[in-house]
Order: structure tokens, then C-alpha cells, then sequence
């Protein structure tokens, strides 16, 4: 049995009990949980392995990258920019960044963007990983990229293109990249370990990614194709047309490089107690820091699109940025938001409870919806409220 390090509150106890049951029933190998109600923590677990290989322990401090759960970072950041009076939603991305208007998207709007329905799920333009990582060749991409569809006439996930998107935006806006700009504006301020480019310095605390095991049946397998098999919008968007290779043995998220580069979709790197951390303070006070108001959250967290998504196929809710409750994909309440990563990690704050909540885990989940993983814990901290 897989020893389980941390504390619990009294009454969250359920909480920790459906931790430790991922290690012993689900196959996990190293994650961490936190969750906050009202400004403290009251659930702050890990355990297992960081790196399978070396038998290297999940520490306290372990870092874990989270893939997707990255986005809720990037529009809590450019949430923080609105409540300034300095982002308009509704306003055209052009108003900000000039040459986003080439391809003929003089008219797509930040709120188009973040919610999926701008047309830019892809690129036509050839990128090499070296490019990708440089960032540069992607935004002069994105600025001479036309709609891959009609924007505001369906949605359809922007899995990498969203997050450089929004980093350019709140870089135009504020003279920072996305990833200095939590640095400085969430994370140091709150005192939360949550990267977007690592420093050099804390390499050696992230977990090593393990792939997501291969399609146990007929139906999971039919179900990943219809995602993510050759030709599909969700292969374009989710691989950069083949760029960047998941679940290839040498998992480039693994790399320095993809965690020195900002990526701010899907590279995030952190602790769990850092997302967690992070929620709370939007949805309340935490040690006298609050990062967004109540009417902001509100505002942001209120659905822009809904339907069958042209990437992920099934049927998805979006915010301005942030992922909504869905039955793929379930929160704590339907009025959560937050966002999910590849392989089961998620991260949401849910205004009406107080809280905010995390998990991040290395070992990659194999399923296209909700992870029973992270959704045990839901489960558990729904009963203990």
C-alpha cells in the first residue's frame, strides 16, 4: 500500500480516503491533492512516486506539469486585466495586437477566442517543436492564419493555440508575457509554486510524466480516434498537425525544453496546493489577497458556447476561458469553473461553496471523459460539505 503523506481536516477525512483508494484501485503512481474552503486549506495530501524509473519519492514540494488545467491559469490572469478596465472581452483581438487582423480576422473578438469559437484550433503554417518552443513563429502564424470556420458559428477546442493567443493579448496590454505576469501578480503574491516557463532552478522537483496506458476495448479505441485519428480537427489542434507527439515514448513534455518555453495551454507546471491556492483567492480572501470579484467571476465563469465540439466531439461548455461543469467533465457544482488537463489532472474554484480545488497526478489516465481519479475526489468533497 502506497503511503499517503499530508493532512486533512475533521469532516474532509472522505477526502483522503478517496486518495489513497487511487493508489490502491486505480493505479496511481505519484499525485498531490489540495482544497480550500473559505481562505484555508483544509485537504493537503500526496504520495507515491515522482519518477517511477529512479524511485524517487512525491515530495511536499514536487512539481507536476498539468497540461490543460494551464488554461485556467492563463484566464485568471486576463480576468485580473478586465476587472482593471483594461480587456474588453467584446473588443477585436486587432484592438490589442495589430496584426492579428491578417487572414481576414479584423472582427474575431477576445471572447470568441476564449471560448473556442474564433476558428483557430489549428495552423496551415508548417512549425517544427524548435519553433514551437521559440514562441515567436507561432504568433506570426496566428497573425496570418484564416478561421479554420466561421467564428462565433460553433466551437471546437483550441488545445495549444488558445494559450498563445491569450499570452499575446495580456502581453500587449500589460508589457508582460503570461508567464511573468502570474509570477507577478498571482503566485509570488500568494506565495504559490504555479509556473508557466520554469526557472532552471526548480527542474529537478517535477514529476516525470507517465503515458496514458493504450485503449483497454473496442469502443475506447473508436471513441480516440474520433478525437484525435489522422484528419480529425482534434489530431490538428491537440498535436500541432503531428508536432507534437503525445504519448510518443520519449514524452517531449517531459523535456526541459517544453518546460522552459511558455505554452500557456498546456505546460503549466505546479504544485497541487498552489492551483488550489490560486482558486481560493478567487472566490474569497486568502491571508488578505483576493484576485477577482465576485461580479468578475460571475462574469467570466457564465457559459459563451455550448454544443458538439469540433475538436473533443462530445458535447462541451465553455466560459471566457475556463472550462464548465459537464457531464464529461464534472466539477463540484454546475457552477463551478476551473479546467481539466490531459491524463486526469483539474483545477476549479466554485464561488457559492468557497472553494478552490486540485489535483495533479504523473501517471496519465487513459479515458477521453472525466478521470474516475479526480472524480472520486469530487465525490468525497461533495459529501464532506
Amino acid at each position: 500500500m502506497t503511503e499517503v503523506h499530508g493532512t486533512t481536516a475533521d469532516g474532509f477525512t472522505g477526502v483522503g480516503e478517496a486518495f489513497q483508494r487511487n493508489f490502491d484501485e486505480f493505479g496511481e503512481v505519484g499525485a498531490a491533492c489540495c482544497v480550500y474552503v473559505d481562505g484555508d486549506p483544509v485537504v493537503d495530501v500526496w504520495g507515491g512516486l515522482a519518477d517511477q524509473a529512479s524511485g524517487r519519492n512525491w515530495e511536499s514540494d514536487t512539481l507536476q506539469l498539468h497540461f490543460s488545467t494551464t488554461k485556467g491559469l492563463a484566464a485568471i490572469c486576463a480576468a485580473m486585466l478586465y476587472e482593471r478596465g483594461l480587456l474588453d472581452y467584446e473588443a477585436p483581438v486587432s484592438r490589442y495586437w495589430p496584426e492579428f487582423a491578417g487572414g481576414g480576422k479584423e472582427a474575431v473578438t477576445v471572447a470568441q477566442c476564449m471560448s473556442h469559437r474564433s476558428g483557430l484550433a489549428a495552423l496551415d503554417t508548417p512549425l517544427t517543436l524548435e519553433e514551437i518552443w521559440a514562441v515567436e513563429p507561432v504568433l506570426r502564424a496566428l497573425e496570418t492564419q484564416e478561421p479554420l470556420w466561421e467564428p462565433g458559428s460553433a466551437n471546437g477546442y483550441h488545445a495549444i493555440t488558445y494559450g498563445w493567443i491569450v499570452g499575446e493579448i495580456v502581453r500587449r496590454i500589460d508589457g508582460r508575457t503570461l508567464g511573468a505576469f502570474l509570477a507577478e501578480e498571482v503566485a509570488g503574491p500568494l506565495g504559490a509554486e504555479s509556473y508557466i516557463g520554469l526557472p532552471e532552478s526548480e527542474e529537478g522537483r517535477v514529476a516525470t510524466l507517465l503515458n496514458s496506458p493504450p485503449p483497454a476495448t473496442q469502443e475506447e479505441l473508436e471513441l480516440m480516434m474520433a478525437v484525435i485519428g489522422p484528419g480529425t480537427m482534434g489530431f490538428r489542434a491537440l498535436t500541432m498537425d503531428g508536432t507534437i507527439p503525445f504519448g510518443a515514448p520519449e514524452n517531449p513534455f517531459n523535456t526541459r525544453e517544453m518546460h522552459a518555453t511558455e505554452m500557456p495551454a498546456a505546460n503549466g507546471i505546479s504544485e497541487a496546493r498552489a492551483l488550489a491556492r490560486i482558486y481560493a483567492a478567487t472566490v474569497g480572501e486568502v491571508d488578505g489577497i483576493r484576485l477577482v470579484t465576485d461580479d468578475t467571476v460571475r462574469h467570466v465563469r457564465s457559459e459563451r458556447s455550448r454544443g458538439p465540439d469540433l475538436s473533443l466531439v462530445a458535447e462541451c461548455s465553455w466560459g471566457l476561458g475556463f472550462m464548465r461543469d459537464m457531464e464529461v467533465n464534472p466539477m463540484l457544482t454546475g457552477e463551478s469553473y476551473g479546467h481539466s488537463g490531459a491524463g486526469g489532472s483539474i483545477a476549479f474554484g466554485d464561488l457559492e461553496s468557497g472553494v478552490g480545488f486540485a489535483y495533479v497526478m504523473n501517471q496519465m489516465g487513459g479515458g477521453m471523459a472525466g478521470d474516475p481519479r479526480a472524480n472520486g475526489l469530487i465525490e468525497a468533497l461533495r459529501s464532506s460539505l
